[in-house]
């Protein structure tokens, strides 16, 4: 997540997990063009290990493709229910990593 970007650096989401989308309460801008618009996901990777599903992507600016976070999430799913869900995102800094 871009510290520039964003209000917080990890806020308090409780359990809202948002696979296709963005958490916009947080979002102030794109640090890199100045514009608040909506989010894109870039370089999606899906792949199981170990019974457990691992999703990577990037939220980039629409705009200016600056990537605002980084996400990556696991989950695991046992007799059609999901089990297990462990959400990281990575801290970014404007400049540092684009």
């Amino acid at each position: 997540m871009c510290g520039d970007c964003v209000e917080k650096e990890y806020p308090n989401r409780g359990n809202t997990c948002l696979e296709n989308g963005s958490f916009l309460l947080n979002y102030i801008g794109c640090a890199m063009c100045n514009k608040r618009d909506f989010m894109l996901i870039a370089n999606k990777s899906m792949k199981e290990e170990d019974g457990e599903e691992i999703v990577t992507y990037d939220h980039v600016c629409k705009n200016c493709h600056h990537i605002v976070a980084r996400h990556e999430y696991t989950f695991s799913v046992m007799d059609d229910y999901q089990v297990l869900f462990s959400l990281t995102m990575t801290f970014l800094r404007y400049g540092v990593q684009n």
